[in-house]
Protein backbone atom coordinates (compact mmCIF):
# COMPACT_ATOMS: atom_id res chain seq x y z
CA UNK A 1 0.00 0.00 0.00
CA UNK A 2 3.17 2.50 0.85
CA UNK A 3 3.98 1.89 -2.38
CA UNK A 4 1.38 3.33 -4.18
CA UNK A 5 1.58 6.83 -2.64
CA UNK A 6 4.82 6.88 -4.01
CA UNK A 7 4.20 5.87 -7.63
CA UNK A 8 4.87 8.72 -9.93
CA UNK A 9 3.04 7.29 -12.59
CA UNK A 10 -0.35 6.82 -9.86
CA UNK A 11 -0.19 11.14 -9.93
CA UNK A 12 0.34 11.28 -13.55
CA UNK A 13 -3.06 9.22 -14.18
CA UNK A 14 -4.85 11.70 -10.92
CA UNK A 15 -3.88 14.70 -13.18
CA UNK A 16 -5.10 13.45 -16.19
CA UNK A 17 -8.34 12.25 -14.94
CA UNK A 18 -8.75 15.47 -12.95
CA UNK A 19 -8.28 17.27 -15.95
CA UNK A 20 -10.74 15.52 -18.16
CA UNK A 21 -13.11 15.22 -15.36
CA UNK A 22 -12.98 18.75 -13.61
CA UNK A 23 -13.35 20.16 -17.61
CA UNK A 24 -15.89 17.89 -18.26
CA UNK A 25 -18.16 18.82 -15.32
CA UNK A 26 -17.97 22.20 -16.07
CA UNK A 27 -18.99 21.73 -19.33
CA UNK A 28 -21.99 19.79 -18.58
CA UNK A 29 -23.12 21.95 -16.13
CA UNK A 30 -22.89 25.22 -18.71
CA UNK A 31 -24.06 22.89 -21.23
CA UNK A 32 -27.11 22.55 -19.25
CA UNK A 33 -27.64 26.12 -17.98
CA UNK A 34 -27.82 27.64 -22.03
CA UNK A 35 -29.23 24.10 -23.40
CA UNK A 36 -32.34 25.34 -20.67
CA UNK A 37 -32.65 29.11 -21.67
CA UNK A 38 -32.69 27.88 -25.48
CA UNK A 39 -34.87 25.09 -24.95
CA UNK A 40 -37.64 27.46 -23.29
CA UNK A 41 -37.30 30.51 -25.49
CA UNK A 42 -37.37 28.17 -28.47
CA UNK A 43 -40.72 26.84 -27.34
CA UNK A 44 -41.81 30.37 -28.53
CA UNK A 45 -40.17 31.16 -31.61
CA UNK A 46 -38.07 28.42 -32.86
CA UNK A 47 -36.95 30.45 -35.56
CA UNK A 48 -33.14 31.71 -34.23
CA UNK A 49 -32.26 28.06 -33.53
CA UNK A 50 -28.79 28.47 -35.33
CA UNK A 51 -27.82 31.27 -33.05
CA UNK A 52 -28.90 29.67 -30.02
CA UNK A 53 -27.14 26.56 -30.57
CA UNK A 54 -23.89 28.86 -30.95
CA UNK A 55 -24.06 29.74 -27.56
CA UNK A 56 -25.12 26.30 -26.68
CA UNK A 57 -22.40 25.25 -27.88
CA UNK A 58 -19.62 27.38 -26.90
CA UNK A 59 -19.49 26.37 -22.86
CA UNK A 60 -18.50 22.52 -24.13
CA UNK A 61 -15.25 23.79 -25.26
CA UNK A 62 -13.34 23.46 -21.73
CA UNK A 63 -14.31 19.51 -21.59
CA UNK A 64 -12.54 19.43 -24.99
CA UNK A 65 -9.48 21.38 -23.45
CA UNK A 66 -9.32 18.75 -20.27
CA UNK A 67 -9.47 16.08 -22.79
CA UNK A 68 -6.70 17.53 -25.14
CA UNK A 69 -4.80 17.70 -21.59
CA UNK A 70 -5.39 14.14 -20.57
CA UNK A 71 -4.20 12.90 -24.03
CA UNK A 72 -0.35 14.84 -23.98
CA UNK A 73 -0.18 13.52 -20.29
CA UNK A 74 -0.63 9.76 -22.00
CA UNK A 75 1.48 10.73 -24.67
CA UNK A 76 4.18 11.74 -22.13
CA UNK A 77 4.00 8.72 -20.23
CA UNK A 78 5.92 6.89 -23.17
CA UNK A 79 9.24 9.05 -22.67
CA UNK A 80 9.48 7.68 -19.23
CA UNK A 81 10.59 4.17 -20.11
CA UNK A 82 12.95 3.71 -17.32
CA UNK A 83 10.21 4.36 -14.58
CA UNK A 84 8.58 7.48 -13.20
CA UNK A 85 9.94 9.39 -10.12
CA UNK A 86 7.51 10.33 -7.18
CA UNK A 87 8.36 13.65 -8.08
CA UNK A 88 7.82 13.55 -11.87
CA UNK A 89 4.24 12.05 -11.23
CA UNK A 90 3.67 14.93 -8.94
CA UNK A 91 4.91 17.53 -11.44
CA UNK A 92 2.29 15.73 -14.22
CA UNK A 93 0.14 16.02 -12.09
CA UNK A 94 0.44 19.68 -11.19
CA UNK A 95 1.14 20.93 -14.39
CA UNK A 96 -3.00 19.46 -15.41
CA UNK A 97 -3.92 21.45 -12.58
CA UNK A 98 -4.28 24.74 -14.40
CA UNK A 99 -7.22 23.71 -17.52
CA UNK A 100 -9.05 21.20 -15.01
CA UNK A 101 -9.37 24.13 -12.60
CA UNK A 102 -9.47 27.02 -15.19
CA UNK A 103 -12.11 24.92 -17.53
CA UNK A 104 -14.45 24.07 -14.54
CA UNK A 105 -14.87 27.60 -13.35
CA UNK A 106 -14.86 29.37 -17.06
CA UNK A 107 -17.38 26.68 -18.47
CA UNK A 108 -20.10 27.44 -15.41
CA UNK A 109 -19.62 30.81 -15.72
CA UNK A 110 -19.71 30.95 -19.64
CA UNK A 111 -22.56 28.81 -19.42
CA UNK A 112 -24.62 31.77 -17.55
CA UNK A 113 -22.95 34.24 -19.90
CA UNK A 114 -24.57 32.15 -22.55
CA UNK A 115 -27.54 31.86 -20.92
CA UNK A 116 -28.14 35.93 -20.98
CA UNK A 117 -26.69 35.66 -24.38
CA UNK A 118 -29.86 33.83 -25.33
CA UNK A 119 -32.07 36.32 -23.34
CA UNK A 120 -30.37 39.01 -25.34
CA UNK A 121 -31.03 36.88 -28.64
CA UNK A 122 -34.23 36.20 -28.07
CA UNK A 123 -35.64 39.74 -26.96
CA UNK A 124 -33.65 41.48 -29.76
CA UNK A 125 -31.99 38.77 -32.64
CA UNK A 126 -29.94 41.06 -34.32
CA UNK A 127 -27.53 41.61 -31.16
CA UNK A 128 -26.78 37.69 -30.81
CA UNK A 129 -23.10 38.39 -32.25
CA UNK A 130 -22.68 40.76 -29.41
CA UNK A 131 -24.02 37.93 -27.02
CA UNK A 132 -21.47 35.11 -29.00
CA UNK A 133 -18.81 37.89 -28.23
CA UNK A 134 -19.55 38.04 -24.59
CA UNK A 135 -18.82 34.38 -24.08
CA UNK A 136 -15.74 34.25 -26.15
CA UNK A 137 -14.50 36.62 -23.49
CA UNK A 138 -14.96 33.81 -20.37
CA UNK A 139 -13.30 31.28 -23.11
CA UNK A 140 -10.07 33.12 -23.11
CA UNK A 141 -9.19 32.10 -19.49
CA UNK A 142 -9.71 28.74 -20.17
CA UNK A 143 -7.26 28.82 -23.53
CA UNK A 144 -5.07 30.40 -21.05
CA UNK A 145 -5.43 27.55 -18.79
CA UNK A 146 -4.75 24.87 -21.36
CA UNK A 147 -1.60 26.72 -22.38
CA UNK A 148 -0.07 27.06 -18.64
CA UNK A 149 -0.71 23.17 -18.99
CA UNK A 150 1.13 23.02 -22.28
CA UNK A 151 3.93 24.90 -21.03
CA UNK A 152 4.49 22.72 -17.80
CA UNK A 153 3.95 19.51 -19.38
CA UNK A 154 6.50 20.22 -21.77
CA UNK A 155 8.62 21.18 -19.22
CA UNK A 156 9.29 17.94 -17.19
CA UNK A 157 12.03 15.62 -18.67
CA UNK A 158 11.91 12.34 -18.07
Amino acid sequence: MGQLFTSGMMYAMIGAAAAVILSGIGSALGIRYTATASAGVMSEDPRNFGKYLVLVALPGTQGIYGFVAAFLVVSKLGAFTSGMTTAQGLQIMFACFPIAFAGLVSAIQQGRVCTAGVDLTAKQPDQSGKALVFGVFVEFYAVLGLIITIFLLNSINP
